[in-house]
């Protein structure tokens, strides 16, 4: 996918998140990166095709984001709660893409059954 070769870095770090997998959707040229089939991030684009990532966060936190970086939108097609985007093409400092990354990681690995948790995480 186009955006993955222009995020390189993001999409390692995506990646390295235990028990990482990542498809591909043709419809909306995106990358998923998904947790036992449940997304955790996705990069892609807007429909203008600014290079946009998705990712899963504590409401009170993506507001937070929101409010600190012009970057960090209501997720781009997604629930606006729970969801942010982060344009890519000036964005806020790598680091904090990066923590929103592993939030994000975190909250769909909370979603799952504790013994999945755990041999998710022994396997690291």
């Amino acid at each position: 996918a186009k955006f993955d070769e222009e995020q390189p870095c993001l999409d390692s770090v995506l990646m390295t998140l235990p028990d990482a997998e990542k498809d591909y959707k043709e419809e909306g040229d995106a990358s998923r990166y998904m947790l036992q089939g449940k997304m955790y991030a996705m990069l892609g684009g807007d429909k203008e095709e600014n290079p946009i990532v998705t990712l899963k966060l504590e409401p009170a936190h993506g507001e937070l984001l929101r409010q600190q970086y012009e970057a960090i939108v209501p997720g781009y097609y997604m629930n606006k709660v729970h969801w942010s985007s982060v344009y890519l093409d000036a964005p806020p400092p790598q680091e904090v893409i990066f923590d929103m990354a592993r939030e994000s990681h975190r909250l769909i690995l909370a979603s799952l059954p504790k013994k999945t948790q755990r041999e998710i995480l022994e396997r690291e």
